[in-house]
């Protein structure tokens, strides 16, 4: 009943488009049920405007339709939206115009501007903030690469702890702090330098930020374990055991950075990796 009602002179196809539901659009436009909804027909309805649903799925809701953070993942997710319904529908579509005489591309771009303005602010705060970070840790652990614990021999120039285990895990961890802080600096300065136009939020800008915020999370683990491996020779012998916990309690502030970070981390991963945005509200089994 559902399928065919049109009392509102809309179809449930439209009706799914209209509030952002991919779960049921998939499963409506799925392959083997399409052959039982008069396909052509259904799928090429149009509203009292005269857009079709690819136009519907090209404009944009007031209240926030996908359940992410952030106005640059907010625009990736309208990209695949858009994209879903887009592969789903006649090719000719893509040129119907509907009573103002717009095509959906033309609906798409008005409605997200200031979406994209939005996105682009919100990534340049974003690269801002954590290039600020890589910025120091790369200091830091240029400084630290460049200095070894204990001194070197006078007459090899060869550090005199090149024998000890934690030395060796010293200088790989600070090598490794540096490459990876730099990477993300770079990373973050590339965001910062783009034109965010609209096509490059759909892959571009969240991979750059994703592998950015990956480099500046390694480099920050390197740094504290760069850190804790140089600093341990001086108190081997006092504390023996128990340098771990004082080494732990020293790396909680910088810890808590990244911490906080971790929200964001994983809604980059999965919005950068799922297929199909998740709408903010969904379908309740009843």
């Amino acid at each position: 009943m559902a399928i065919h009602d049109t009392s509102e002179e809309k179809n449930i196809i439209v009706v799914a488009v209209e509030n952002r539901q991919p779960q049921i659009y998939q499963l409506l436009s799925k392959s083997k049920l399409r052959a039982n909804l008069r396909t052509n027909s259904m799928f090429q309805a149009r509203d009292k405007d005269n857009n079709n649903v690819l136009h519907l799925a090209a404009k944009l809701e007031e209240h926030q339709s996908w359940l992410i953070p952030g106005a640059a993942l907010q625009m990736q997710s309208e990209i695949k939206w858009y994209e879903l319904v887009k592969s789903t529908v006649p090719k000719y579509l893509l040129c119907q115009t509907n009573n103002d005489n717009k095509t959906p591309a033309d609906i798409f771009t008005e409605n997200h501007k200031h979406l994209v303005k939005e996105g682009g602010e919100w990534l340049n705060k974003t690269s801002e903030s954590c290039s600020v970070v890589a910025a120091l840790i790369a200091t830091v652990a240029y400084t630290t690469s460049t200095t070894f614990p204990g001194g070197v021999k006078e007459n090899s120039g060869t550090p005199i702890l090149e024998s000890h285990t934690a030395f060796d895990i010293f200088a790989v961890t600070s090598l490794v702090a540096l490459c990876f802080s730099v990477t993300a600096l770079f990373l973050f300065l590339s965001i910062l330098t783009s034109r965010y136009q609209e096509k490059n939020f759909r892959v571009d800008l969240p991979r750059k930020l994703l592998l950015g915020l990956t480099s500046l999370f390694v480099s920050i683990a390197a740094v504290l374990i760069s850190f804790c491996a140089g600093h341990f020779f001086v108190l081997k012998d006092k504390l023996k055991n128990r340098a771990l916990p004082v080494y732990v309690v020293t790396c909680l502030p910088i810890t808590f950075y990244a911490i906080s970070q971790f929200p964001l981390y994983f809604d980059l991963l999965r919005a950068h990796f799922k297929k199909v945005p998740r709408p903010s509200h969904t379908m309740v089994s009843l």
